[in-house]
């Protein structure tokens, strides 16, 4: 049965058995991936996912199932398992579900048709084949993975809405492996956009460039140092403390940016933005996990909390209004918080090494599960990138590791670079200055 018949289905049960509130959610993803190695297909898979989440809202409180199995008689056993999670909860905290009557912003896809395999193939051996051509270091180790997704999203609910967002995507993934003397290194590249617009020497390039560039690297003497944060590694810092901004969070006492809206919690230049149709993302959003209409909002503006980021729950909590937040992990999840397209707003400055003069330039932090606390926002994080000597890039050194506190960091930056660059095109950053911070090194 396709989403459309069970979802019809859906509707029938709940009003034969009088459930007056409820909503239904539905997850679709479709992936193909490749992955070479030695110029070879090592790896060729497809997979398939789909399921929907049923809530309903019994006296208040909301009962969750979920399913898998799209039939007239799995839809009735669904909204009975959820009627009897309703009726089970002891909590007092009440659930809601979403009005009618929000403007939807209109999608204006630019995805193209589903690549064959072939197509995928085809770029994961050029890639390969260019990484091998653009250094004779680069060997044996070196990979490559291309894969195309598509996801689909839909929800409706007792209130008469009826939504969906689709999205289609490809990724590319170079990891190359360069050998000098001795010793090797490892660099990478990873593409999220469309199969059109990858140009595989490009990738290439920029994926043995990350290796060869760190050959040779030494290590740094322990101090406070002037520091320039890749663009890459603050928005891997900014990703890692994102859950400070959800107001479920805060609620649960669990970011101390509780109760701080409207005031100072970052340098002047910095402006955080939550942007469910960021231009260049690839997965736009028009609703969130209730229905409620995505937009874009600007949760830190110019150094002052505006919002933390609510669903229906957390805003009623709150006496506010909801910001559009709501989030599934799955289809089989609870409501959470979560951005969408979240990232630092860009500065207008071309070049922070020349700002910094001397110092370090950190191009990657690790170990971010147990170096970085989201709670207190201290981190302490194994790093590598260069020495910044004169205004210019260095020489590389590792094994060094930063530390300090992220709420800290955001009042400390001094300078915000031009370079916006996202992971994962879903949290993104320019490269930030900041003087003074702890540095452990030999």
């Amino acid at each position: 049965m396709e989403y459309k018949e069970f979802k019809e289905a859906v509707i029938r049960a709940a009003k034969e058995m009088q459930i007056a509130e409820y909503e239904l959610y539905y997850e679709e993803s479709e992936a193909t991936s490749v992955e070479i190695y030695k110029e070879e297909v090592k790896g060729y898979s497809t997979e398939d996912n789909m399921g929907v989440g049923f809530r309903c809202i019994v006296d208040g409180r909301a009962g969750y199932a979920s399913t898998e199995n799209l039939t007239e008689e799995e839809a009735k056993s669904l909204i009975d398992r959820a009627l009897e999670n309703a009726r089970s909860i002891e909590s007092e905290e009440k659930s809601f579900l979403h009005e009618k009557g929000d403007t939807y912003a209109v999608r204006q896809d630019t995805e193209g048709t589903v690549p064959a395999g072939s197509e995928l193939i085809n770029l994961a051996l050029e890639v390969q084949k260019e990484m091998y051509q653009a250094d004779k270091r680069v060997c044996d180790g070196t990979q490559v993975q291309v894969a195309h997704s598509s996801e689909r999203y839909a929800l409706c609910n007792s209130n008469g809405l009826d939504l969906e967002d689709r999205a289609a995507y490809e990724v590319c993934f170079g990891m190359a492996l360069v050998v000098d003397g001795e010793e090797m290194y490892d660099g990478s590249k990873f593409k999220l956009g469309y199969l059109k617009d990858f140009d595989s020497k490009v990738v290439a390039a920029e994926a043995v460039e990350d290796a060869v560039s760190t050959i040779g690297a030494g290590s740094v003497a322990s101090g406070k140092y002037t520091v320039v944060i890749s663009n890459k590694a603050m928005a891997t810092l900014l990703q890692t403390y994102s859950p400070i901004f959800s107001a479920e969070q805060a609620q649960k006492g669990m970011s101390l940016l509780a109760g701080k809206e409207g005031e100072k919690i970052a340098a002047d230049i910095v402006t955080i933005v939550d942007d469910p149709m960021y231009r260049d993302s690839v997965i736009k959003r028009t609703f969130d996990g209730e229905g409620v209409a995505a937009y874009a909002k600007n949760v830190v503006e110019k150094g002052v909390l505006t919002t933390l980021l609510h669903n229906l729950k957390t805003a009623a909590n709150a006496g506010v209004k909801t910001t559009g937040n709501a989030s599934r992990a799955s289809y089989a999840s609870v409501v959470g918080v979560s951005p969408f397209t979240f990232y630092i707003q860009p500065g207008e400055e071309p070049d922070l090494l020349s700002s910094a003069g001397e110092g370090i330039y950190v191009t990657e932090v690790t170990g971010l599960h147990a170096g970085a606390n989201p709670v207190s926002g201290d981190f302490s994080l194994s790093s590598k990138g260069f020495l910044i000597a004169d205004g210019k890039k260095g020489a590389p050194v590792k094994n060094f590791t930063v530390s300090g506190n992220f709420f800290a960091l955001l009042k400390e930056i001094e300078k915000v670079g031009a370079d916006l660059e996202f992971i994962r095109g879903k949290c993104g950053s320019p490269s930030v200055l900041v003087r003074n911070l702890a540095v452990a090194g030999k």
